[in-house]
């Protein structure tokens, strides 16, 4: 082997290696903690429990994970996986459930999304952002579609000065 081809070989090798050292590193992203994510489903179950609806409230992280499930003691069993399903939709297309349902029916192409694995296209899912960074959503369910659509904002809301 030449030595101007073993160099351009040496040079090709070192490029690679450092677009593969570039390639790595940590990754800082912001999250919801616990206290956070309790205190919005609480204010998501206090809305909906002064306008006299017994309720679940579901926060979910930046992954889509749960963090806080709270179903009161007088709501139907079936709220509380509603909620989780609807924070989750929320957090996983970024946008309220209640708009995720309005373009899902309105656009035949994007209604496929509904298929898919623990999404629910009903009002009452919202995500939680800082800036344009969506790090969890809050679902609520259990009431009109409209008034868990209110409960879970008024969680948001309740925590939004810590989200600047």
């Amino acid at each position: 082997m030449s030595d101007k081809l073993k160099a351009f070989v040496g040079i090709g090798i070192a490029v690679s290696w450092s677009g593969l050292l570039i390639a790595q590193g940590v990754v800082t992203q912001r999250n919801l903690s616990l206290a956070m994510a309790k205190t919005i489903a609480e204010a998501a179950l206090a809305e909906c429990k002064a306008k006299g609806f017994n309720t679940s409230a579901a926060v979910v992280d930046r992954a889509g994970q749960v963090l806080v499930i709270m179903r009161d003691e007088q709501a139907t069993a079936q709220t509380a996986e509603m909620a989780r399903r609807k924070a989750y939709t929320a957090r996983m297309f970024r946008i309220t459930t209640m708009e995720f349902q309005k373009r899902t029916t309105e656009d035949p192409a994007r209604a496929a999304q509904r298929d898919l694995a623990d999404i629910l296209a009903l009002s009452g899912g919202v995500p939680v952002q800082v800036g344009n960074d969506t790090i969890g959503a809050v679902g609520s369910a259990g009431s009109t579609l409209q008034q868990d659509d209110a409960c879970s904002k008024a969680g948001v809301a309740k925590v939004a000065d810590l989200l600047k």
